[in-house]
């Protein structure tokens, strides 16, 4: 039996204050209507129906080919929307999900909970309601006296005694495609000029048909996102969920209320982040590692039994047995082989560090690709922008950087050469040679070492 799902993303979310689409504000890394998106998905197996208005353009360029698009112009409420699904989709489907872009901590579980309790339900639809004492503005669920549901009632329409009570509609229903296709064409227009998807309760109710509430075992995956007061809130739920769940996966985190770990990051088994630590986009981290305190890395990936400490790592590369900072930087482009040392207030870009390399403190290596064994001394240089051009540097096996050394690229240091403390290198160094001064100069070969 199939189900398709109807995301509703069409409002303007007013209450954000901001240019910027509700839909589309980040939350763990990804824009929110992502987590609806994909919970649907995978809770149908089918690409779920976004209806979209305002701030279109920018909502398919975001989200792309996750979901099928449905404009609704003019925005006239939640029936209305839904109504605008019924030209692509009557016909091609039993049941029908309905739920909210801005509800990004419902599972799959919860959607197929649901999915499922309407398959085995005789009336037309079965509704996710949750029993809470703050409203949040949901709707009331209206009982009758043998329990049975009644009607949905909006708060801004609800008696005094109608806002007593507690069990509330999250808005998020299945329900039967064929009978959901008729009825949504006799929802009234409301006082406020719009069309409410809550009439749909009354309309089956007045037809003698029953109403299955199912009330959620977890409140927390009800909350909907109005104000960036509910989006902070979110945010601090989400991040307790996925702590909790690299703890129980084998991941030791000290101070989960001050450690950031976005959903796409993978860690391996007895790994140790320290407070402050941010673990973004889809950065991987090997087993045994130690990262933090005050580290931020972003779409890295980390191999086993490395340490950082206090820095930032971009889009990099580390290999098993690395060490860094504190307060080093790694940009675009860093890779750092096994077992490399990179000291504190050190950063690279662009650049290859071979097996066993010594990066002391307070250096710079960019566009640049050493060969095992280097050291590359405090203050060392890698000149490699001229005002229009990048250019490269090749630092061979075995050499040694003196402290304070300026390569000039391009350049190249041959195998087992080095430079003198200071040094100012403008000409390549053949290789086992020493080259000192301002501007350097070879001054002698160097006896090979065993």
């Amino acid at each position: 039996m199939t189900t398709t799902a109807i995301i509703l993303a069409a409002g303007q979310g007013t209450r954000m204050r901001s240019k910027t689409p509700k839909v589309l504000h980040p939350l763990s890394g990804r824009p929110l209507a992502s987590y609806s998106v994909g919970a649907a998905q995978e809770a149908t197996g089918i690409k779920p129906v976004l209806i979209i208005g305002h701030g279109q353009d920018e909502v398919r360029q975001v989200l792309g080919d996750t979901a099928d698009y449905i404009v609704q112009e003019p925005q006239l409420g939640t029936g209305h929307a839904v109504l605008q699904a019924k030209p692509k989709l009557q016909g091609k489907s039993k049941l029908v999900l309905v739920t909210y872009a801005d509800m990004p901590l419902i599972t799959p579980a919860s959607l197929r909970q649901l999915i499922n309790a309407q398959r085995n339900h005789p009336g037309p639809v079965t509704m996710l309601t949750v029993i809470a004492e703050n409203p949040r503005g949901f709707g009331r669920v209206v009982r009758g006296e043998e329990d049975q549901v009644l009607c949905v009632v909006e708060e801004a329409q609800a008696t005094p005694a109608q806002l007593q009570i507690q069990e509330l509609n999250s808005g998020v229903y299945c329900f039967e495609a064929a009978w959901l296709w008729e009825a949504v064409e006799k929802i009234q227009l409301s006082p406020k000029g719009e069309y409410y998807l809550t009439d749909l309760i009354g309309i089956a109710t007045s037809e003698g048909q029953p109403v299955q509430a199912l009330v959620a075992e977890n409140n927390e995956e009800l909350v909907g996102i109005n104000t960036r007061v509910h989006l902070a809130e979110v945010e601090s739920i989400l991040r307790k969920r996925i702590n909790q769940a690299w703890m129980l996966a084998g991941v030791s985190i000290i101070d989960p209320a001050t450690t950031y770990i976005e959903p796409g990051v993978q860690i391996g088994q007895d790994t140790v982040l320290w407070p402050n630590t941010y673990l973004q986009g889809k950065s991987t981290i090997g087993d045994d590692c130690r990262l933090g305190p005050n580290t931020i890395v972003s779409d890295t990936k980390i191999g086993n039994n490395c340490t950082v400490v206090a820095s930032v790592l971009d889009r990099a590369v580390l290999e098993d047995n690395v060490d860094i900072g504190p307060f080093g930087h790694l940009r675009k482009g860093a890779h750092l082989a096994e077992g490399v040392h990179m000291g504190n207030f050190g950063e690279v870009k662009n650049s290859y560090l071979g097996p066993g390399t010594k990066m002391g403190h307070f250096s710079y290596v960019g566009d640049t690709h050493t060969g095992s064994e280097v050291n590359i001394g405090a203050g060392t240089i890698t000149c490699n922008f001229d005002g229009k051009n990048k250019h490269h540097t090749q630092i061979g096996e075995g050499a040694f950087i003196g402290s304070d050394t300026m390569l000039v690229a391009p350049v190249e240091i041959g195998k087992g050469s080095r430079t003198g403390a200071g040094a100012v290198v403008t000409k390549n160094v053949p290789p086992n040679s020493l080259a000192v001064g301002m501007p350097a100069r070879t001054i002698k070969k160097l006896e090979k070492s065993d």
